[in-house]
């Protein structure tokens, strides 16, 4: 069900379009979660695959920061292997871990257990979350999926990684079975965003956390055909996408040519060169250092502006953080951040042009 609140695009689209718009558009990846006491006074003790299954109580939660912060996205609460909870996975998320396959994938043997999924009923608390929050925002929803480099990884390995050892094993000595897996996989996030999509996401993020660890030969054998599968799929929903990964500097040549409409970079990419090399053609999101909400509000602010000029050359910008927000947080820095960018964003970014 769309929402039709709006009767003109609103920042975050023109943006994503590279049109002009009337304010630099601001949202913070995990902007609903940890930092905010409101979120901490809902959320209870319950794992969030428990809350997962209340689209009540997962709208709330995404319609938390738009509230507080004045935000120009919402972005759906969830997580990226949550659609895969039904399939023979074992999967949970373990707090203070992270998502755990207690039957992870390790050869062409199991591969039969990444079934397709059935969005009445696999997906059908997610629907009713996207319905909820469609209905009461001003501003766009964003949904998402994980990529399938990084959900390949937890489900191969069974836990994070630092090293990727047991999937890239598997990617560079059963080349067949990973083209498998990462195919599956692709299936399944084109019919997440395309449930969001119906119920009302106006755009999709594609999380791909971990992709940097490869090199880009890799990426180019290994990745590269079932991205540029994902992102067709989502331009045929017709919404813009928006992938992003962390430590991805090196592999921004091979991401930006994958049909993405933008690329959220991380705080270790320079922003300022991607403008210039990648501007003209792609969106850019980013990427303030998270750890700077930490720093006194003169320096953080230094910071915010800093970033603001460095994009100026993209005609498509979107400001936002070089990853998630951190637990510790202060809310109020936030609040300070949203208001600087919708205030001074435009002339930071022009003065930044001369």
């Amino acid at each position: 069900m769309q929402s039709t609140k709006q009767t003109s695009p609103p920042p975050l689209l023109r943006a994503l379009e590279r049109l002009p718009a009337d304010r630099v558009p601001v949202w913070f990846m995990r902007q609903a979660g940890r930092s905010l006491p409101e979120y901490r006074a809902i959320r209870g003790s319950e794992s969030i695959l428990e809350v997962l299954k209340d689209p009540e109580l997962s709208a709330k939660i995404t319609l938390q920061p738009v509230e507080r912060y004045g935000v120009d996205a919402a972005i759906l609460y969830s997580d990226i292997v949550a659609p895969y909870v039904s399939m023979p996975l074992e999967l949970d998320i373990v707090p203070g871990v992270g998502p755990v396959a207690g039957a992870p994938l390790r050869g062409p043997e199991d591969l039969g257990r990444l079934r397709p999924l059935d969005p009445d009923r696999d997906l059908a608390a997610m629907a009713e979350t996207v319905d909820i929050c469609s209905c009461a925002l001003e501003v766009p929803l964003i949904g998402f999926a994980g990529g399938p480099f990084t959900v390949a990884s937890y489900l191969v390995e069974g836990r994070p990684s630092r090293d990727y050892l047991i999937t890239k094993e598997l990617m560079f000595t059963d080349e067949r079975s990973w083209h498998s897996i990462m195919a599956s996989l692709v299936d399944v996030a084109l019919a997440v965003v395309g449930v969001q999509v119906a119920h009302g996401a106006a755009v999709v993020q594609i999380f791909d956390s971990w992709i940097g660890s490869l090199a880009p030969r890799h990426f180019n054998r290994f990745v590269r055909t079932h991205l540029e599968q994902l992102a067709s799929g989502i331009s045929d929903l017709g919404v813009p996408s928006i992938y992003f990964g962390v430590g991805t500097a090196g592999l921004l040549p091979e991401i930006a040519t994958t049909g993405f409409a933008a690329v959220g970079l991380d705080w270790r990419s320079d922003l300022g060169a991607a403008a210039e090399r990648y501007g003209d053609a792609l969106g850019l999101q980013g990427n303030l250092d998270p750890a700077t909400l930490f720093a006194s509000e003169p320096f953080l602010l230094d910071e915010v502006a800093a970033t603001l000029r460095e994009s100026a050359p993209a005609a498509g910008y979107v400001f936002n953080l070089g990853h998630g927000v951190l637990p510790a947080t202060d809310p109020g820095k936030l609040a300070d951040v949203v208001a600087f960018v919708h205030e001074k964003g435009l002339a930071l970014r022009m003065e930044g042009s001369r």
